[in-house]
């Protein structure tokens, strides 16, 4: 049995519970309950778990009995476990209602071919599963996951190493973490070239991050957990003083959220030059500002971020002056479907120490979203998508490899430090004419429509609560 098999077992039975009500996220939440208790068993780690509350205690019980017993083992574990286990059951409650149904989850969990998914690796299993979660667009799972040949590009192109700190202040699911590490070990025979004290800091110390929401949390703890990494990941708010305590990092990967801070007001960041409601413009001054120097940063970005004015423009200077803004990817449209909204990938590095002007000679920007198919599930976004875009990148991680200006017809053309101010910093560059006619079958789905329409509707109320708050001088709580 493959890990695809497996997968398609364990996700098909999210039916057995829609008789609850349960959603596909819940479902996934619940999941994750159950398959940290039987993982602990396979992987001989339920050291970890108190006595009493481990897998064939929770097994070995039926009906009205194996629910309530449930219940206790979420409560005791998520109250008086310790580390990483307390960290993933933290707040925890089951929405399983009947328990004939969480009856056939554990006997069709324990029947599955766990030597297999041991030999193709636990953690592939847990990505393909919240990769399934998110490709529901029931779900809406859609807003925290960043499609993984993405993540991979973005990895290989800023191409993080030993020894290094490596943040995510908006983990999500950690998926930029795990691909960091995925790129380490690989250059690195999974970490046996480099000596103990090395090892153990690649195991205990060198991913860490930030990530908001609870239940993204406990899934982030799992994915690390089952990847052997221990990283250090803080549930708290980036833009309040969770952020001012992380660490300098030498590279930080990550996608922030969209949107403005709920209910509008302002970050309660002391060390913030631009104070702004716009989250995304908050999470680029935390990267840019929380980079050691010469650290380098690859982040993806919707496009209102390029081209707000006011303080927008504001910010963006101080990063073209304090890092080398050296390349933006712009993206295709379809890959972030539930936000409705284009991106970017902005890659930049961290001027040397005590030289935060100047820093951004030139800003080179690959368009991979004109005359580009829409992508969704009828067209997936692949690896392959990207390969002439890492070809014109180059190898070097700081964007300093010979690049070639591909002109007025190509998709990679160079904008020099002079021609963005005179656009007023406005980095929303595009020159290429989208001449793509898409038929029906190219068009996005019919749910992908309507929720690009509602997020575009919602980002503007959020705005306008934000201008409003600022109006009136409301503090960021």
């Amino acid at each position: 049995m493959t890990t695809a098999d497996i997968v398609r077992k364990l996700w098909d039975l999210c039916h057995v519970l829609r008789d609850d009500g349960i959603t596909y996220h819940e479902y996934l939440t619940e999941l994750t309950y159950l398959l940290f208790l039987k993982m602990a068993k396979e992987t001989s780690t339920e050291k970890e778990l108190p006595k009493g509350y481990r897998w064939d205690d929770l097994s070995g019980k039926t009906g009205i009995g194996l629910l309530t017993f449930y219940r206790a083992t979420l409560l005791h574990l998520g109250t008086e476990a310790s580390g990483r286990v307390q960290g993933i059951f933290v707040n925890a409650k089951t929405s399983i209602k009947q328990p004939r149904n969480l009856e056939t989850l554990v006997k069709e969990i324990e029947r599955l071919d766990w030597y297999s998914a041991r030999e193709e690796g636990l953690g592939n299993m847990y990505e393909d599963l919240l990769q399934r979660n998110a490709s529901e667009k029931k779900s809406g799972a859609g807003q925290y996951f960043t499609p993984r040949p993405l993540i991979d590009c973005m990895v290989r192109l800023v191409q993080p190493k030993a020894g290094e700190l490596v943040q995510d202040p908006a983990a999500g699911t950690a998926g930029f973490l795990i691909a960091a590490d995925r790129y380490i070990k690989a250059a690195t025979d999974n970490l046996y070239d480099l000596p103990a004290r090395e090892q153990e800091f690649q195991k205990k110390k060198a991913f860490y991050g930030v990530e908001l929401v609870e239940d993204a949390h406990r899934l982030a703890l799992m994915n690390l957990m089952l990847h052997g990494i221990e990283a250090n990941l803080v549930r708290g708010d980036t833009l309040a003083s969770d952020g001012e305590r992380l660490l300098d990092a030498d590279v930080i990967l990550t996608n922030p959220p969209f949107g403005t801070k709920k209910g509008g007001g302002l970050p309660s960041r002391k060390d913030f030059t631009y104070p702004t409601s716009n989250k995304q413009l908050a999470f680029l001054q935390h990267i840019y500002r929380g980079l050691k120097p010469g650290g380098r940063a690859a982040v993806v970005l919707p496009d209102n971020v390029l081209f707000e004015e006011n303080t927008g423009a504001q910010i963006r200077a101080d990063l073209m002056d304090k890092c080398d803004l050296h390349t933006i990817l712009r993206l295709p449209t379809g890959i972030f479907y539930a936000q409705g909204v284009k991106t970017n990938v902005l890659f930049f590095t961290r001027g040397e120490e005590r030289k935060d002007k100047g820093n951004t000679k030139a800003v080179w920007v690959y368009d991979l979203r004109a005359n580009m198919p829409s992508f969704g599930k009828r067209t997936p976004l692949g690896e392959n998508h990207f390969a002439e875009f890492e070809k014109a990148f180059g190898g070097d991680p700081y964007g300093k490899s010979r690049r070639k200006d591909q002109g007025a017809e190509g998709r990679f053309r160079r904008f020099t430090r002079e021609e963005i101010k005179a656009r007023g910093d406005n980095l929303d560059i595009a020159w290429l004419k989208d001449e793509s006619v898409h038929g029906a079958d190219d068009l996005p789905e019919p749910e992908e429509i309507a929720a690009e329409i509602l997020e575009k509707l919602r980002i503007a109320m959020q705005e306008m609560e934000g201008l409003q708050a600022e109006l009136d001088g409301e503090a960021y709580e």
